[in-house]
């Protein structure tokens, strides 16, 4: 083995730069692992053919569902990870969604909101979290919504200036940033550790097992990256909620752990994805609004779901229409609509899993909406009553159900709890059973509340390193 590192993080999305961030201040040896290269800074990220009509930055690995048939992910291996591309809504969970609910299905997080609210803080703090005014024709259609049907100001990521670059200010929502008008997981966190001589980063760099301590049957003692072994006192996963569980799967597998453990046994159940639909909702006017993605919407009968704006253009939201229109009418609809995007908590079952490739084959997500009926029944009343009052206000609309293949929220897969015959880490974020392997990606969600989950993520993981620096390595 080559140098040793005090940490080793494997992945440098929200979860992975996070962590960094806050080991390396402590002043640990760090080494980030990312499987991906650097996006490019020629405006391509911004490039609605490239990114949205080819795909051109997405991953191509191709998954089965549960009954067996292939499909892609919407993943993106890069620096960065997914945070390059999110929309940059940075909501905190409430109090009530780190607890059970029985009835809807959802587990308990083994930590309660006041223990992740000064890292919520930290972390709005270091991505420069602000709100923005609602814009003329977002503030016109809100007007006309019954009063069921509650706003708020939405936290984003963005920079204040953001909205004097029209280009970069209709198209953040689903792009990575060019003039780092966006703050990420890049810009934010890993740019103010790079210089740092106790960092090291390296990209294009796919981990692609774990190494056993030859001296402690439930040690981890580094990583494999290609055919190089690479040490470390401590290694952290923040692979995602897809990939994660495969890396910790197979590990579990190779060294016996998997019948020993029994968080074995949980490790990629409770896969969750928030039950998502898109609607656009048509005027007889141009929109001229720009952000667009400036509110959160709920309403008191639907307490597990909320509406926000899309932050798109007119010429992403045409993409959205079917692909039988004629590109010119598909253009003018786009110009004409305002896209909302409707989330409801999905709730926690252990069929929907994420499971291993076996002998060479497709790694396999097994998912059922239908397994969590309190979910999808709230869902499917939920975007009949918005798609209702949008026409009762005089905008006729459409919807369409985001796929299987849509990750972007993905999560659960290596669950957080007290109980290891339950779950996979413990309120620490370390795997129940193991010395020092922690876990700081979305994988660890208890529940997926009802709002988008990178904040919460930001905030696990810096709440995770505080706690690995103030008790030291292997304790």
């Amino acid at each position: 083995m080559n140098e040793r590192y005090d940490d080793i993080i494997v992945g440098s999305g929200a979860g992975g730069a996070a962590a960094a961030y806050g080991l390396a201040r402590q002043g640990r040896r760090v080494l980030i692992l990312e499987k991906g290269a650097a996006l490019p800074e020629d405006g391509s990220t911004l490039d609605v053919e490239r990114v949205i009509r080819r795909g051109a930055f997405k991953s191509t690995e191709r998954w089965l569902d549960g009954a067996g048939r292939t499909f892609v992910p919407e993943e993106y291996f890069n620096l960065g990870g997914k945070t390059r591309w999110y929309g940059a809504a940075l909501l905190r969970f409430a109090p009530e969604e780190f607890e059970a609910d029985a009835a809807y299905g959802a587990l308990p997080w083994p930590i309660a909101y006041r223990d992740l609210a000064p890292y919520y803080a930290e972390a709005e703090a270091l991505l420069g979290v602000r709100e923005f005014p609602i814009e003329p024709d977002l503030r016109a259609l809100l007007n006309r919504l019954d009063g069921r049907w509650q706003s708020a100001p939405l936290p984003l990521a963005l920079a204040a200036g953001i909205i004097d670059d029209e280009h970069e200010a209709r198209h953040f929502d689903g792009f990575a940033s060019g003039r780092g008008l966006k703050a990420d997981a890049v810009s934010a966190l890993l740019a103010r550790i790079a210089s740092l001589p106790n960092v090291t980063l390296r990209t294009a760099s796919a981990v692609t097992a774990l190494l056993p301590d030859p001296t402690d049957a439930r040690g981890v003692a580094g990583v494999c990256v290609g055919n190089e072994a690479v040490s470390g006192e401590r290694v952290l996963l923040a692979a995602g909620a897809l990939h994660s569980p495969r890396l910790l799967a197979d590990y579990l597998e190779r060294t016996g752990l998997a019948r020993a453990l029994p968080a074995a046994r949980q490790v990629g159940r409770y896969f969750k994805r928030h039950l998502l639909t898109a609607v656009l909702a048509f005027g007889p006017r141009r929109s001229e609004d720009r952000l667009r993605k400036t509110v959160l919407l709920s309403a008191e009968a639907f307490p597990h779901s909320t509406v926000q704006p899309l932050g798109f253009g007119g010429d992403v939201l045409s993409t959205l229409l079917p692909g039988f229109l004629p590109a010119p009418l598909a253009r003018l609809l786009g110009a004409h609509a305002y896209g909302f995007f409707l989330q409801t908590e999905d709730g926690s079952d252990t069929r929907n899993q994420v499971r291993v490739a076996n002998g060479g084959g497709h790694p396999e997500l097994d998912y059922d909406a239908a397994r969590t009926p309190a979910a999808l029944a709230e869902h499917r009343r939920f975007v009949a009553a918005f798609r209702r009052a949008l026409f009762a206000a005089g905008s006729p609309n459409g919807a369409r159900t985001i796929p299987l293949a849509g990750t972007a929220h993905a999560c659960g897969t290596l669950a957080a709890g007290d109980d290891p015959a339950r779950s996979v880490v413990d309120a620490d974020g370390r795997v129940h059973g193991l010395a020092n392997l922690h876990v700081v990606d979305g994988s660890v969600l208890a529940r997926s509340s009802r709002v988008n989950p990178s904040l919460t993520i930001y905030a696990w993981a810096l709440r995770v390193a505080a706690g690995l620096g103030a008790r030291g390595v292997c304790t």
